[in-house]
């Protein structure tokens, strides 16, 4: 099937039903549960990375209870905040890191982040995936984030042509519709991790097939 026949907005509707018996997209569950700040949602990103949301949820959780403003972050010692973030990968690096972003936010904006993408992405460690994800779910900023999974199921699907996330999600800005950019990232990482997978996707299993130009997939279930 040709990219340019790829129906989107019947893809996003076939999506919403797969996926709603998979638990969601960790930052989407913690913004359900109220840790929907822009401030939380940026944290939580950081502890999401390289990390699977079956642990950077809790580890999530476990921080927020002790800590969900700049200010009461940055009265933690760092000590204090890598042990709450025990399980997350290189907890040993994301402690330091989250109290000086902490810290910068109070002593820049006095605690009132600003939903600006380039603004999140001037504190270290801080890339495209994380500031818009941040900014899309906390406050519904239009923005895409592209993660492995957005990446392997879009090129797939064969509705991009592209080598790297990063260029996934310019590809996506200029073709996928405004409305869906924010949930492209809610639909992709469960549909991504229990039916269109990395390896031997479940193609049998997807609502999408007959829609889906299967591109690079050698082995399927």
């Amino acid at each position: 099937m040709a990219a340019q026949d790829f129906e989107i907005d019947r893809a996003i509707a076939l999506l919403r039903k797969a996926v709603a018996p998979f638990p969601k997209a960790a930052m989407f569950q913690l913004a359900e549960e109220g840790f929907d700040s822009l401030y939380e949602q940026l944290i939580a990103c950081i502890i999401s990375i390289r990390t699977y949301d079956e642990v950077s949820v809790p580890v999530s959780q476990r921080l927020f209870a002790q800590a969900r403003t700049p200010e009461q972050m940055v009265g933690l010692d760092i000590d204090e905040i890598l042990i709450l973030i025990q399980g997350t990968t290189f907890a040993e690096n994301k402690a330091p890191q989250i109290h000086q972003i902490s810290q910068q936010i109070l002593d820049e904006f006095g605690d009132d982040l600003p939903a600006d993408s380039d603004v999140l992405m001037q504190f270290k460690g801080v890339g495209p995936k994380c500031a818009h994800l941040a900014l899309g779910v906390a406050l519904g900023y239009p923005c895409i984030s592209v993660d492995v999974h957005v990446h392997r199921v879009t090129n797939r699907w064969g509705y991009v042509a592209t080598k790297s996330p990063e260029k996934t999600m310019t590809a996506l800005e200029a073709k996928l519709p405004q409305p869906y950019w924010v949930e492209i990232n809610r639909l992709l990482v469960p549909f991504g991790k229990h039916i269109c997978t990395g390896n031997r996707p479940k193609c049998g299993h997807c609502p999408l097939a007959d829609m889906c130009a299967q591109v690079g997939v050698v082995t399927n279930a």
